[in-house]
């Protein structure tokens, strides 16, 4: 269990490569209260339908060698994309003053993609992150694992 003061009005954001909840402190520091904002998810299509072919082939340019390409793996690139738009849509949320800081809650994995996307304002609001995977618990066992109550 982690012990995180988490400030009235601050935002926590619960996320990895599928899934982000955004949610905000209606209590005070001493006695927090996790109210969901908003949950937001991706569909997770079979590779099938998410990669156009088969990977290329190139041929060496002296001799009869040839070797492929590494396959393209579109799980991947579908959670760094949706990790970046939810970056994008914190970064507009901070920038209308909608929230002022934010806890980063999310898998090691999930922060070394996300990363990248902060905008500098995004940055700045981000007043702590924690490597933990917690996007499937309820809200309730969420706060718990926060706040060590």
């Amino acid at each position: 269990m982690t012990e995180l003061s988490i400030r009235e009005g601050e935002w926590v954001v619960v996320c990895d490569g599928a899934k982000a909840l955004i949610l905000e402190n209606a209590g005070d520091a001493k006695f927090p209260n996790l109210k969901t904002l908003e949950v937001l998810e991706q569909k997770d299509l079979p590779t099938k339908e998410q990669g156009t072919d088969e990977p290329g082939r190139t041929f060496s340019s002296v001799g009869h060698g040839r070797s492929s390409y590494e396959q393209t793996d579109w799980h991947d690139r579908s959670e760094e994309a949706f990790l970046h738009e939810l970056a994008a849509k914190l970064d507009a949320a901070i920038g209308a003053g909608k929230a002022k800081s934010l806890v980063m809650v999310a898998s090691p994995r999930a922060l070394g993609m996300i990363r990248p996307a902060y905008s500098n304002a995004l940055k700045a609001a981000v007043r702590t992150e924690l490597h933990k995977d917690l996007v499937k618990m309820p809200v309730y066992e969420i706060e718990k694992h926060l706040t060590g109550a």
